[in-house]
Formats: structure tokens, C-alpha cells, sequence
């Protein structure tokens, strides 16, 4: 009988604890596919926010430990936007509201100048852009204008007392953007009582000067001593604290259910063994070698491992499209997870199922082969 022949049999034959052994690889490896695969998609979103608009840099304030309510004096872009190389300069201001109609969840508000880049290119499905003659208005993404039941021309209440007219509605294909809205600059500092104040630049480099340009202007922005802080947007990106707080929290949760997982291959195998201390012991008798008693256990365990992991995989892809739909996270959760993720999902089953599966192979190898006879007797 050929191995591949036997380990199949071995699986089969005790039907319900393999079910149950694949069941509990499935949740942990759900768990790391979906759990990592919504924070690798809250980093891709956001790196794709400004690569998409052609972001190249960043500009923060220094030492700042939340970027999103850190301040710099708008007057800095003037500067920045006057050293050689630098094709244009976006001063944004950031805050996050709750809306009577979507509950708790927050909604992005940023305050865009209307005659800067990223507000000529929000991509419209609906309505027009903001002119500078615009108070009172504002644009929404595709995806908070359908969570709001708003379109072209409805009004929303964006803090207490103040109303604003949508003007336009715009898709970026970005869950962050598409779930956030666009008003002018000057009507949120006046709102948030920050007149003359940003969150952040957004600079675009001219890519004509070669790629050398991104790490001279790096230099020539921190040069300029005016407590800011510039970043090349992958690097800002990368050290965000929400991106890093959701990745912990991804891994932390996942290693819970990869202990529980690797417990219960473990314990799988142990009984596997131990039941099949005769037939083992008659394997070694008719001179089967250790190596392919080890390999045959490893083998059991790594074909539970890989089909707990594959059904796992779907349930997680299955999670993260319907929590990309729901009206809870529409806007917030990517419905896509990336391959790299499910490849590492696949051999973290692999891994546990070996693991696993180590000590029951070693132990079931070192039978002796009067072990079956006295099974036997």
C-alpha cells in the first residue's frame, strides 16, 4: 500500500475528529486571514489615498503623537511650496464627526482649499467641484452619500447648528476617501475655531528631476526649522499609530486562536497515535523505518492542516466581503484581502499542523515492534 493511500485512510477513518481537528484549523486560520487581511487593507486604503492623488510627501507636525489633531501654521506651505523641485503644495485639515444617521461610527471630514489638487481631482459621478466663491457645501464620497440616503442638492448637518448643500458626490475607488466628505478649508477652521491652521501639506514632487528629487526636498523641508516633520508617503504610512494599533490587535486576537488551533492538532494526533499503537508497531515489524513512520503522522497532520486552512481562507474572504457590505463598516472595511496574506494563512496551518504533529510522529516512531505483539495478546 502506497503512503499517500494510507495517510488517506488514516484521515477517513475516524470521520467526526478529523471534522472537528479541520473545524478548529479553519477558525484560526479564518481568524489570521480576515483579522490581518482588514488591517493590511486599512494600510493599503490609506497608502493608495495619496498615491492615487500623487502625494510624494507628507508634511506632519514634529514629534506629533496623533497627526490627525496636530497643528501647523498654514503660512508653511507658502514656503514649502517656493523650494525648487516642489510641483504643488495642499494644506488639509482633518476631523472625524458622528452623523445622527450612521450612529457611532466616524466620518472623515477634510478641508480642502478648492483651487488645490486634491480637490480638482476627486473624480465626480455627481453634481461639480468646489469653486472658491463656496461656503456652505459640500462634496461626499460614493460611499457616505449612499450610507446617508444623500444625493446632489440635500443638505446634511455636519456639527450642531451648521448645514451644508452637497454640491457633488465623488468615487476614488478608496474606502477611505469614499467614505469620507470634502468641504472648504475655511469653513472647517472656522468651524473647529482653528482659522490659519492645517493638519497636514501634501507635496508633490515633479518626477522630471529625476529620483533623487524626493530625498532633496525631504532635506531642503526639514531645513526649513518650522516644527514640521516630512515623510515620504510609504514611511508615513508605515508609522502611523492606528495602522500599527490595528495590526497588534489583528495579531494579538489571531495568536489566540493559533494556540487553540495547534492544541487541538496536537491533541489529535496524540489519540491518533495512541490508538494506532498496534498497527504502528506492525509497521515497524514488517520493517518499515522511522523517517517514513514521522513522515506518514506528518503527513496526516499536515493534509488536516491544509484543508482546515483552505476552508478557513474561504470563511475569511466570505467575512470580509460581507463586513465590506454591511452598513456598520461600509466605508471602513476593504472587501479585498490581499494574496500575500492568504498565502500566509496557508502556511501558518501548514506550520501549526507540523508543529503539532512533531512529538505524537516521534513518539509513534520509537515504538519498538513487540509493542504489537503484546497489543495483540
Amino acid at each position: 500500500m502506497r503512503l499517500v493511500t494510507l495517510v488517506y485512510r488514516n484521515i477517513t477513518r475516524r470521520k467526526v475528529r478529523s471534522a472537528l481537528t479541520i473545524s478548529g484549523m479553519a477558525v484560526a486560520v479564518a481568524a489570521v486571514v480576515a483579522l490581518v487581511g482588514i488591517a493590511d487593507g486599512f494600510k493599503r486604503s490609506f497608502l493608495d489615498l495619496y498615491q492615487g492623488h500623487g502625494i510624494d510627501i507628507v508634511v506632519v507636525r514634529a514629534r506629533a503623537a496623533d497627526r490627525m489633531s496636530a497643528e501647523l501654521d498654514q503660512s508653511i506651505g507658502a514656503k514649502i511650496a517656493a523650494l525648487d523641485g516642489v510641483d504643488s503644495v495642499d494644506p488639509v485639515l482633518l476631523d472625524v464627526v458622528s452623523l445622527e444617521e450612521l450612529g457611532p461610527v466616524g466620518v472623515v471630514v477634510q478641508g480642502l482649499e478648492s483651487t488645490g489638487h486634491m480637490a480638482r481631482e476627486q473624480g465626480l459621478v455627481a453634481g461639480r467641484a468646489l469653486t472658491p466663491e463656496d461656503h456652505r457645501a459640500v462634496l461626499l464620497g460614493r460611499i457616505l452619500a449612499a450610507n446617508l440616503g444623500k444625493d446632489v442638492g440635500d443638505e446634511i448637518e455636519i456639527y450642531e447648528d451648521e448645514k451644508f448643500q452637497v454640491v457633488g458626490v465623488y468615487d476614488r475607488n478608496n474606502i477611505f476617501e469614499n467614505g469620507a466628505m470634502v468641504v472648504p478649508l475655511t469653513e472647517l477652521q472656522r468651524m473647529l475655531d482653528q482659522q490659519g491652521q492645517v493638519t497636514a501639506f501634501n507635496v508633490a514632487v515633479d518626477r522630471g528631476r529625476g529620483p533623487a528629487a524626493i530625498p532633496r526636498v525631504l532635506g531642503e523641508i526639514q531645513s526649513l526649522g518650522v516644527g514640521a516633520s516630512a515623510m515620504a508617503t510609504e514611511n508615513y504610512v508605515a508609522t502611523d499609530a492606528k495602522i500599527q494599533i490595528a495590526r497588534a490587535m489583528a495579531w494579538s486576537t489571531s495568536a489566540i486562536a493559533l494556540v487553540i488551533g495547534a492544541i487541538g492538532m496536537l491533541n489529535t494526533m496524540i489519540i491518533a497515535v495512541f490508538e494506532r499503537t498496534s498497527e504502528i508497531g506492525i509497521l515497524r515489524a514488517i520493517g518499515w523505518r522511522q523517517s517514513r513512520i514521522v513522515r506518514m503522522i506528518l503527513m496526516e497532520s499536515s493534509m488536516l492542516a491544509i484543508l482546515g486552512g483552505m476552508i478557513g481562507t474561504l470563511v475569511a474572504l466570505a467575512m470580509t466581503y460581507v463586513l465590506s457590505r454591511a452598513p456598520a463598516t461600509n466605508g471602513l472595511v476593504s472587501g479585498r484581502v490581499s494574496p500575500p496574506v492568504i498565502v500566509q494563512g496557508i502556511l501558518i496551518a501548514v506550520l501549526i499542523g507540523i508543529v503539532g504533529a512533531i512529538y505524537p510522529a516521534l513518539r509513534a516512531a520509537r515504538l519498538p515492534p513487540t509493542v504489537a505483539l503484546r497489543q495483540q495478546v
